[in-house]
């Protein structure tokens, strides 16, 4: 009898104990979700940047800007790794027609 009384009161302190977790588990309000952070590192003395958002800015008037053109050119060489200004040179010249620049070249009969 002694060990059936034993199991109980164990039984009944672990029920207790874990209401008692439960309940100061609930009592607590919830942990503020910490916003994340990003960091964008713009490098200083560097005008390409402001430049690029002023030409985002500006919308279809960047097409004709000069300056929007060379920031756009700047822009892609040193995202391509483009280190030799001959390569740059040695690229087709590509006329706007109707105000639109194209984003590849048309083929020229030589590249047939």
């Amino acid at each position: 009898m002694d060990t059936k009384l034993f199991a109980r009161v164990g039984a009944v302190a672990f029920v207790a104990i874990a209401l008692t977790m439960t309940a100061l588990t609930l009592r607590e309000g919830p942990e503020s979700a910490r916003p994340e952070t990003i960091t964008v590192w713009e490098p200083d003395g560097d005008p390409l940047p402001a430049q690029l958002k002023a030409c985002n800015e500006m919308g279809e008037l960047a097409l004709s800007s000069p300056d929007c053109r060379a920031a756009w050119t700047e822009k892609r060489r040193r995202f391509l790794g483009v280190s030799d200004d001959d390569a740059v040179a040695d690229a087709p010249a590509i006329e706007p027609r109707d105000g639109i620049v194209p984003l590849v070249p048309a083929p020229t009969a030589k590249d047939q």
